[in-house]
C-alpha cells in the first residue's frame, strides 16, 4: 500500500497537491548534501565553494527543465514566498504605469493576497473593474477556465503593472490558456506571472511566461524552499531590506535546494509514463463517483492536470466527509486547496459557481496503485452515505 503510516498499514494518502512524499532520489541527494553543502556557500573557502557548486548545480537542472538560463533562476523559502516576491517586485517595478494587478479569479490566496498589498482590495469574487490602481480580478467559467478574450481586455486597460494567470488550478485540475493570454500581455507591455506551483513535475510548461513560480514540495521534493523564474527582460525592483539574495534574504538550505533538483530531473525523466498512467486512474475516479447521488464532479474533465479530481456532494458536510475516509485509511483533502489549515468555502469553487460544500479533493501520486484507487472507489458511497444519515438526509 502506498504511504502507510507506521502502526496504521493500508493507509492510501490521497492528499498529495502540494506536499506530496518525497522521491526516493531527492532524500539521497539530501542526505548527499548535508556532507558536501553544508557551508555557507557564500565563503570562499573550500567548503562554501563546494556548497556553492551545489546550488549553482540545482539552478542549473531547474533551469532546463523549465526552459530557462541557469541566471534566470532563483530560490526562495517557499513556493507562497515565490508569488508574493513576484508581485510585488514586478508591480514595484512599473510602479510609474500603475498599480493594478490583473489576475483570475481562481488563483492561489497567495497570488491574490500579493495583488492586494501590491495595488488595492481583491477579495475573491469576480470583478470585471477595478478600483483605480487595484486589482482587476477576471472570472472563469463553470469549469474554471478564465475567458482568454476577457483576460487580454484587461491587460490592455489602463494602468496594468502585472497580470498573473495559473498554469493549472490544482483544486480542480484544470488548465489555463497560457500561451493566448501570454500573447496578449505582451503585445500590451504587460509583464504575465504565471503560477505552475501544480503542474511542474506533472504536464509539460509552456515557455510563454515572464516570471514563473513552481513548487518543489508538489512534484517530491522537500518543503522550504520555492522557485522563481524571472525572464531577464524582465524588470523588477527590490521591495524590502537591502540583502545580497533580494528573492531569499540570508540564502537557502543548500541540501533542501540540491534534493529538490534532483526529484525534478527524476519526475521529469517517466512524466510522460506517469502522466498517462495517473490520467487513467483519475478518469476512473471521476466516473465511479459520477454514479453516487447528488454529486457534481467538477473541472474540465479532458484538459487538465492527470493527478487530480474534485468533486462536491449534496446534503454533505465536507469536514464530516473528510473526518469518515480518514476513519476508513484515506486521507484526502476538502474546502481551498492554498487555505488547507482550514476547511472554509473554497473561493475556487465558489467563482466557479459550483457546490462549495460536501467537497473532496484528491491528488494522485507516483506511488498510488490502482489496488489503492479501487478501494477508494469502493469505500466512497459508503462514507456518503454515512455522513448523509449523521446529518439526517439519507433519505433525501
Amino acid at each position: 500500500m502506498s504511504h502507510a503510516t507506521p502502526g496504521t498499514p493500508g493507509r492510501v494518502h490521497l492528499d498529495n497537491g502540494g506536499r506530496a512524499p518525497w522521491h526516493p532520489l531527492a532524500r539521497q541527494a539530501f542526505e548527499q548534501a548535508l556532507g558536501d553543502g553544508w557551508a555557507d556557500p557564500r565563503r570562499l573557502h573550500a567548503e562554501g565553494r563546494r556548497a556553492a557548486r551545489l546550488l549553482d548545480g540545482a539552478r542549473e537542472a531547474i533551469a532546463a527543465v523549465l526552459g530557462a538560463r541557469t541566471q534566470e533562476v532563483h530560490l526562495t523559502p517557499s513556493h507562497t514566498a515565490s508569488l508574493h516576491a513576484a508581485v510585488a517586485a514586478a508591480a514595484a517595478a512599473r510602479h510609474r504605469v500603475g498599480s493594478t494587478v490583473v489576475a483570475s479569479a481562481v488563483e492561489r490566496a497567495a497570488v491574490l493576497h500579493a495583488a492586494e498589498h501590491a495595488g488595492g482590495t481583491a477579495g475573491g469574487g469576480a470583478r470585471t473593474s477595478a478600483p483605480a490602481g487595484g486589482p482587476l480580478v477576471v472570472p472563469v467559467d463553470r469549469l474554471g477556465r478564465v475567458d482568454a478574450g476577457a483576460m487580454a481586455e484587461a491587460v490592455h486597460g489602463p494602468g496594468v503593472a502585472l497580470a498573473a494567470l495559473q498554469h493549472a488550478n490544482g483544486e480542480v485540475g484544470t488548465l489555463q490558456p497560457v500561451e493566448a493570454v501570454h500573447e496578449a500581455a505582451r503585445a500590451a507591455g504587460v509583464p504575465l506571472l504565471v503560477d505552475a506551483g501544480a503542474s511542474v513535475g506533472h504536464v509539460a510548461v509552456p515557455g510563454t511566461w515572464d516570471l514563473l513560480a513552481a513548487d518543489p514540495a508538489d512534484w517530491g521534493g522537500p518543503a522550504g524552499v520555492g522557485v522563481l523564474a524571472v525572464r531577464q527582460r524582465v524588470r523588477t525592483a527590490a521591495v524590502g531590506p537591502e540583502d545580497e539574495d533580494p528573492w531569499a534574504p540570508g540564502g537557502v538550505s543548500v541540501p533542501l535546494a540540491f534534493a529538490a533538483a534532483v526529484a525534478l530531473q527524476a519526475v521529469e525523466s517517466d512524466r510522460v509514463a506517469q502522466e498517462a498512467r495517473r490520467r487513467a486512474l483519475v478518469e476512473r475516479v471521476r466516473a465511479q463517483v459520477a454514479r453516487i447521488p447528488d454529486v457534481e464532479v467538477v473541472g474540465d474533465p479532458a484538459d487538465r492536470l492527470p493527478h487530480v479530481a474534485t468533486f462536491s456532494f449534496l446534503y454533505v458536510d465536507g469536514e464530516a466527509l473528510v473526518t469518515e475516509l480518514d476513519r476508513q485509511g484515506f486521507a484526502v483533502g476538502s474546502g481551498s486547496a492554498c487555505t488547507a489549515s482550514t476547511l472554509e468555502p473554497s473561493h475556487v469553487l465558489a467563482a466557479m459557481g459550483v457546490l462549495t460544500h460536501g467537497n473532496v479533493r484528491i491528488a494522485l501520486d507516483r506511488s498510488t496503485t490502482e489496488d489503492d484507487v479501487d478501494r477508494f472507489c469502493a469505500v466512497l458511497p459508503g462514507a456518503v452515505a454515512r455522513v448523509r444519515e449523521m446529518l439526517g438526509v439519507g433519505g433525501l
